[in-house]
């Protein structure tokens, strides 16, 4: 593993300046992905930091049936090449099968294993075997520690350039909690350490018919986050979250993104401050 890699034009880890991984849950159409895009695009540049665009093409642990999962494979990666292109921003999403990690490699340049899948081990091996960066999401079940074991796994397959991602830890039922010490264990085990900051506020399962939130907790934890140390926050944020088709509870809206993500770029440089 690494402590420091390359995406695309800028490092993460070892104290390069933060890096953003933004945007919608999942791919609701070229437009809002494009929207997204482009601002997330424009608020990076201006605080000078990497940014990685994100969103998914299938969201395959809904709780209900009837919940949106995004356009399909197919079509999600077609959005994603043309995102990819247009801004010549590096794109990520999850993938959850190692037929997922083959069809996905030609396209995007950062592959996701999600947190429910993070002990797969054929994901695993698959994901590292495209040589590409690899984002393990912590399993809200997992000790940070135990991610070591994980890692080794993308790394047998192949590749060296693994992150891992916290996004909170099971609290009894439809709560999650966020051990801020995990971020310290993971870091530890000589690798970059991304801070999810919208899954961390969600409470899975206490909707209707999916899960809720309490998204005003994601500008307090994100900055505890950065104070600790990590290299990358994730960050999922739509122009409409009240209409967003999938974890409109927890996603950051669009127009507050810049202001959250000034603060933590100089909570992060004043933490790497020689």
């Amino acid at each position: 593993m690494k402590r420091s890699f390359d995406i695309g034009t800028f490092t993460i880890g070892g104290g390069a300046p933060l890096v953003l991984i933004a945007g919608p849950c999942a791919i609701e159409s070229e437009d809002i992905a494009d929207r997204v895009c482009a601002e997330a695009k424009r608020i990076a540049d201006g605080l000078g930091i990497g940014f990685v665009f994100k969103s998914s093409y299938d969201k395959a642990n809904r709780q209900s049936i009837d919940s949106f999962r995004g356009p399909g494979i197919f079509e999600g990666l077609r959005i994603l090449e043309r995102i990819r292109d247009r801004y010549r921003v590096p794109v990520l999403t999850d993938v959850h099968s190692p037929a997922d990690a083959r069809a996905a490699e030609d396209v995007v340049d950062v592959l996701q294993i999600p947190a429910f899948l993070c002990r797969q081990t054929d994901l695993a091996v698959a994901c590292g075997a495209t040589g590409k960066p690899v984002l393990v999401k912590k399993g809200q079940f997992m000790a940070p520690e135990d991610m070591a074991s994980i890692a080794r796994k993308v790394e047998h397959g192949g590749s060296d350039r693994i992150m891992l991602g916290e996004r909170g830890t099971v609290f009894g039922y439809h709560d999650l909690v966020v051990d801020m010490r995990s971020l310290v264990v993971m870091r530890g085990l000589g690798c970059p350490v991304v801070y999810d900051c919208t899954h961390s506020v969600q409470r899975p399962g206490a909707g209707a018919e999916g899960s809720d939130g309490s998204p005003a907790f994601i500008g307090p934890l994100a900055r505890a986050a950065v104070a600790c140390g990590v290299d990358a926050v994730f960050v999922e944020t739509h122009p409409d979250c009240g209409n967003a088709l999938c974890d409109a509870a927890t996603m950051l809206p669009l127009t507050d993104l810049e202001n959250l993500l000034t603060g933590l770029v100089d909570i992060h440089n004043r933490v790497n401050r020689p």
